[in-house]
């Protein structure tokens, strides 16, 4: 019996040991994905803030800006690009939505990003865009893989269209939780204008045909938590310049915007509780299951190697009484 119960014992412990890293190389990759349908919005706000009065053409200083962020999942669309991509994809339709003082919109750009949904790269196809131009990014744009590096990446900045790279500056503590810090700095650079202007009557071509070029600046800061890769906080510094022609007094350069760009703290909040949980799930795969049947394989084993060397030892004979010795006669 001791024979039979130490070979299950082995088999189960070879078992589970195998297991270890098949749950993390194989199944892991495979299952933590970015859902289809996902939906998630976010309020940041700049307080004070520069903003340009299109109506006297002059830069004010106003009490706050409201920028409303959206990422919607567009399933149909990931499905469409699926049959051909042949791999997981996901399709979000995101827009930013930028408000003044007085709840009038200031800009409204919309994008479709396109990504593999395990990791987060780019997929390339037809509706790619941003604010209605076709794009092709490289990099990342809002989401980090899972179980982020401590390098740069290349992070694709909606402004310009263009991808530059993004700094890791070092670990840091946020709410808690062990975050990853990285900056981005945009120098200035000549951008398109958006294709919605906050003055009726104002548009893209009448601007340019003013000769007037917009300008835009940016220092991005994110707070991304490793395992997840989702960012919990970020930040800009952010600056938008009118240049030149008619439209500018003097031909010269007037402030669009300027302020520095904070997370409201209820979504700062909001968005801590939410990466949290998400954690868990995804050390689960990565840590917790493997590690614990990795550990009960040596258990198993060593009770496995414990009922063999028991079963091989010799039976003890119970020992005889001595018997009296024989006297012989003569």
């Amino acid at each position: 019996m001791r024979r039979k119960a130490s070979l299950v014992l082995l088999a189960f412990a070879v078992f589970f040991a195998a297991l270890s890293p098949l749950l993390r190389w194989y199944a892991f990759p495979r299952l933590a994905k970015i859902p289809p349908n996902q939906y998630q919005d976010m309020v940041l706000e700049a307080r004070p803030a520069t903003l340009l009065d299109y109506g006297t053409m002059k830069a004010r200083q106003v009490p706050e800006v409201s920028i409303v962020q959206t990422l919607k999942g567009n399933v149909e669309e990931s499905e469409r690009i699926e049959k051909t991509a042949g791999r997981d994809v996901v399709v979000w339709d995101a827009l930013s939505h930028i408000a003044g003082p007085d709840g009038k919109m200031v800009s409204q750009i919309p994008e479709r990003y396109i990504f593999d949904a395990h990791t987060q790269e780019p997929v390339h196809a037809t509706g790619e865009m941003v604010d209605g131009d076709p794009v092709r990014r490289t990099g990342i744009e809002f989401k980090w893989p899972f179980l982020t590096e401590r390098r740069d990446y290349d992070y694709f900045d909606a402004q310009s269209r263009t991808s530059a790279p993004i700094h890791y500056k070092g670990t840091r503590t946020f709410h808690g939780l062990d975050v990853y810090y990285f900056e981005q700095t945009i120098p200035w650079t000549k951008v398109p204008l958006p294709k919605k202007m906050p003055v009726q009557g104002i548009t893209p071509q009448s601007v340019e045909k003013a000769g007037t070029t917009r300008w835009y600046s940016t220092k991005r800061m994110f707070w991304v938590e490793p395992v997840t890769g989702a960012p919990v906080n970020g930040e800009e510094t952010h600056r938008e310049e009118l240049r030149g022609g008619s439209l500018v007094p003097g031909g010269g350069k007037v402030t669009a915007f300027a302020g520095h760009v904070k997370m409201r703290p209820d979504y700062v909040a909001a968005t801590v509780d939410l990466v949290t949980s998400q954690r868990r799930l995804v050390l689960l795969l990565t840590s917790h299951l493997p590690w614990g049947f990795l550990v009960l394989g040596a258990v198993l084993l060593t009770l496995s190697l414990l009922l063999e060397a028991r079963g091989r030892r010799p039976a003890r004979n119970p020992a005889e009484p001595d018997r009296p010795e024989r006297v012989s006669s003569a």
